[in-house]
């Protein structure tokens, strides 16, 4: 199969068609403009919808209309905008409708600029609107990523009747690579009774409501829901390991920072140092057991992150706080380089927690 160059942005958005998405709604916004541009010129010609919102609010209630018909949908922002689509994000959960999220991250907190960054981890892995949920999150760090995470969200999504989202950095978003791209990248298909089609007299009709205004009921769904959640735990956490089976010092890492890690350790190794990464692919699910086992024979761990540290709360409870977890960040659009990422585990290995 011929590889494309393209870019980031528009891997995911060629993805998402390929996956059986038609249906687009977003609204303009830095780092992932590419998103809603490709789709603006591809939707129209393969009978799909493409429709730039009049806000981000709009676009991520036009997504609940369609998820609500059991089509596949899907939004994409950058963090402010975001943060504006917590609310019917939140709707989603509540109705158990599957759908995509795309955030390619920029700086914040407000409007922040326009770099990449990672501090939306809190936002994206804990539940950013109201209630109590979860969303399946997945963090590419390449471009090949970018479109294979894109395919994997919305079958997940229809797997566990739950929205996902893709939480990439913009530096990903806009880098470009050679990708490899199916034409058909649905994966399974996945029945949808519950689905507001219509009904032709044949059947009860369907209502997606997350209303539930008797508190025993509403306590049930919710209970429900994480019996639910229990079972992506347990069946749907990714990560890869590169150099971990002899480290002495694990770094964890996602997106660009993972990357830049990976160059690290091996200017590591080169030193006779034995460093080792640990990559979360899904932050929630969090890869917690791979984590836990690495515990029990390294030095330590170091959380290397576009934020002033919200990953290594989840390292820090994986790991049961048996070893030290040291912080290496950079934040505000700035990327750690490689030569601080070893400096961080030079002193790590040295005795430095």
């Amino acid at each position: 199969m011929a590889k494309v160059l393209m870019k980031g942005n528009e891997a995911i958005a060629e993805a998402a068609i390929r996956s059986g998405c038609r249906h687009y709604f977003g609204y303009p916004i830095t780092p992932q403009t590419e998103i809603a541009a490709y789709m603006a010129k591809r939707m129209p010609k393969i009978g799909g919808t493409f429709l730039q919102a009049e806000s981000e609010i709009s676009a991520i209630n036009m997504v609940y209309g369609v998820a609500s018909a059991g089509l596949r949908a899907m939004t994409s922002s950058s963090s402010p905008g975001v943060s504006l689509k917590q609310e019917g994000i939140s709707y989603l959960v509540g109705c158990d409708l599957p759908a995509l999220i795309v955030n390619v991250q920029r700086g914040g907190p407000g409007l922040g600029g326009i770099q990449p960054s990672q501090s939306d981890y809190f936002q994206a892995t804990k539940g950013g609107g109201h209630g109590d949920y979860h969303l399946i999150v997945l963090a590419p760090a390449s471009v090949q990523e970018m479109a294979d995470l894109t395919a994997k969200a919305f079958d997940l999504a229809d797997k566990y009747r739950m929205p996902a989202m893709l939480l990439a950095d913009g530096t990903i978003g806009q880098m470009m690579e050679p990708v490899e791209l199916p034409e058909d990248m649905s994966g399974p298909k996945y029945d949808k009774p519950w689905a507001v089609r219509g009904t032709e007299n044949k059947r009860e009709h369907n209502i997606i409501n997350s209303l539930y205004l008797v508190p025993e009921q509403l306590e049930v769904k919710n209970f429900e829901r994480y019996k639910k959640y229990a079972e992506v735990e347990k069946n749907e956490a990714l990560c890869e390991e590169y150099m971990t089976e002899d480290a002495d010092v694990c770094v964890v890492a996602f997106g660009i920072a993972a990357r830049v890690s990976k160059n690290a350790i091996d200017a590591a190794r080169a030193k006779g140092i034995k460093a080792g990464l640990i990559r979360p692919i899904t932050l929630w699910p969090f890869p917690s057991e791979n984590i836990a086992k690495m515990a029990d024979r390294v030095k330590g761990f170091i959380s290397v992150e576009l934020s002033m540290g919200q990953m290594i709360e989840d390292i820090r409870l994986a790991e049961s706080c048996k070893k030290p977890v040291k912080l290496c960040n950079r934040v505000g659009g700035m990327i750690p380089s490689p030569e601080e990422v070893l400096k961080a585990i030079e002193d790590m290995e040295g005795g430095a927690f």
